[in-house]
């Protein structure tokens, strides 16, 4: 008997030796699978292209696509919409996205960008230009939205090459209140190819009247693409799947009742595009309405009106 307890427990050991060497030989294989940024790395930011970025701000390196495993990872988490006359809305983070159709309305925190699906890029962006009293840092890197589908948005975040700039609807500068208003206009759901001259220059200028004037009286600015159907400057079709608009047009409202005012423009997206020519593509509101069909909320009187000239940016005005 004594015998058989001893082979019975030496008959145990190898066993439970066994479980732990197979307990060993797994346990990378647990590492592996492990939720992207886990640990220190205290979770997820952002994407950059298909890489994680982490909260620590360190890239993580797994070797999942980043859109792809937190797009699953949203349709897991997403509580249930409210449907609305064709809408949906759904609370994401501080952003709230409303659907209808293939136009989804993404408020972000101090701006609002309306992204068409079929698309994959904006089609109109809103927000108020308030008093300058931030100066956040402007944010370094691009980034896809999490919580966008990823069949709504463009494919990566890398820049676009063939001179052209991964150019702001929203910019940066006029968002700089805060580290997360600012840090949120750098989502690609707010950014579109732009030619690097026009983006520098013809509409860098309208960026600069609104951070002037903006010290004045608040603005509303309202803006929007107007695609076209010119296939020759397509160039980024294959790599983040969205087409070149042919222009862009924007609106800055200021004052109210019979003090309301008005400008507007619509800007080509080409290398012609300077500052010098900026005058050129001055419109009047009821041109844009003409154009894109959109209802804008200046006042009749105000939207015949096409000044003879850009407003002038004042002297002394701090564009930082």
């Amino acid at each position: 008997m004594a015998i058989y307890r001893k082979m019975y427990k030496s008959h145990s050991i190898i066993n439970a030796k066994k479980i732990l060497l197979l307990i060993l030989l797994l346990l990378p294989i647990t590492g592996w699978s492990a939720a992207p940024c886990s640990g220190k790395k205290a979770g997820i930011s952002h994407c950059d292209g298909p890489q994680f970025v982490c909260n620590d701000g360190s890239v993580s390196k797994s070797t999942k696509d980043c859109s792809s495993y937190l797009n699953k990872k949203q349709q897991t988490n997403l509580v249930p919409v409210q449907e609305n006359s064709g809408s949906r809305s759904v609370a994401q983070g501080n952003t709230e996205i409303t659907r209808s159709g293939d136009i989804l309305k993404l408020d972000y925190p101090g701006f609002t960008v309306w992204l068409d699906c079929s698309r994959r890029g904006a089609i109109k962006f809103q927000y108020v230009a308030q008093r300058d009293n931030g100066n956040a840092k402007r944010y370094d890197r691009f980034f896809l939205d999490p919580n966008v589908p990823a069949e709504c948005q463009q494919k990566t975040a890398k820049a676009y090459g063939m001179n052209y700039d991964r150019g702001h609807q929203v910019p940066a500068n006029h968002l700089d209140a805060s580290d997360e208003t600012i840090k949120a206009t750098n989502t690609m759901t707010n950014i579109l190819p732009q030619a690097a001259n026009m983006n520098r220059g013809a509409w860098l200028q309208t960026e600069e009247i609104i951070e002037c004037y903006r010290d004045i009286a608040e603005l509303l600015v309202i803006g929007g693409v107007i695609w076209g159907n010119n296939p020759e400057d397509d160039y980024f079709v294959q790599s983040h799947g969205i087409k070149t608009p042919d222009a862009y047009w924007k609106v800055i409202i200021r004052g109210t009742g019979q003090d309301e005012r008005a400008i507007a423009w619509i800007v080509p997206n080409t290398q012609e595009a300077t500052r010098k020519r900026l005058d050129a593509y001055l419109v009047s509101v009821d041109e844009i309405e003409r154009v894109t069909g959109e209802k804008l909320p200046v006042a009749d009187y105000a939207k015949h009106d096409k000044p003879s000239q850009s407003w002038m940016i004042p002297r002394g005005c701090n564009k930082s």
